[in-house]
C-alpha cells in the first residue's frame, strides 16, 4: 500500500492535482483542509497564520488516516501543506510506501492564484508565513506548477510508476 502525498504552500495546487491524480491511479483522495479544527479555520480566516501547536491535533488525526488507511491495505493520495520537515516526519512515522511530491511556485504566480480563489479560508495574506515555513524536502518528486494540472498529474504518474519499479 502506497501513500503519496501532495505538498506544497496554500495555492499551489495540492487539491486540484491530488484529486485528478486519486482518480488516475484509482485511490481514494483526502484533503488535509478537511482535518482543521473549526478554531484553527476560524483563525486562518481571519489571516492569522497556525503556530505548530495550532497544527499538532489536525497532524496527530492526519497521521491517524494514514495509519488506517494503511492498515485497511489502502493506498491513498493526500493533499497537505507539510511544509516544515517536522510535520513531515509526524505524518509519515512508520509508513514503509510513501511518495512525496512537492508542488513549486514562485511567490508571485502562488499570490496571484489565491487573488483569483473564492470561498476558501486561506488567503493571499497568509502566503508570506507558508513561504516563511517551508522547508523544501530534498527528496520528494518536485514539479513545477507553471503547467496545466492534467501534465502535472501525468509527470507525477510517471514518476510513481519509475519509482514502483
Amino acid at each position: 500500500m502506497t501513500v503519496v502525498l501532495i505538498m506544497g504552500v496554500s495555492g499551489s495546487g495540492k487539491t486540484t492535482v491530488g484529486q485528478l491524480l486519486a482518480r488516475e491511479l484509482g485511490w481514494t483522495f483526502y484533503d488535509a483542509d478537511d482535518f482543521h479544527l473549526p478554531e484553527n479555520l476560524a483563525k486562518m480566516s481571519r489571516g492569522i497564520a497556525l503556530d505548530d501547536r495550532d497544527r499538532a491535533p489536525w497532524l496527530d488525526s492526519l497521521r491517524q488516516l494514514i495509519q488506517t488507511q494503511l492498515q485497511q491495505h489502502r493506498s491513498i493520495v493526500l493533499a497537505c501543506s507539510a511544509l516544515k520537515a517536522s510535520y513531515r516526519d509526524r505524518l509519515l512515522q512508520n509508513c514503509p510506501n510513501v511518495h512525496l511530491v512537492y508542488l513549486q511556485g514562485s511567490y508571485d504566480t502562488i499570490k496571484a492564484r489565491l487573488k483569483q480563489r473564492q470561498g476558501h479560508y486561506a488567503k493571499a495574506d497568509l502566503l508570506d508565513s507558508q513561504f516563511a515555513a517551508l522547508e523544501v524536502p530534498d527528496n520528494a518528486i518536485a514539479v513545477p506548477i507553471d503547467r496545466p494540472p492534467d501534465a502535472i498529474v501525468r509527470e507525477v504518474a510517471d514518476e510513481l510508476k519509475r519509482r514502483s519499479g
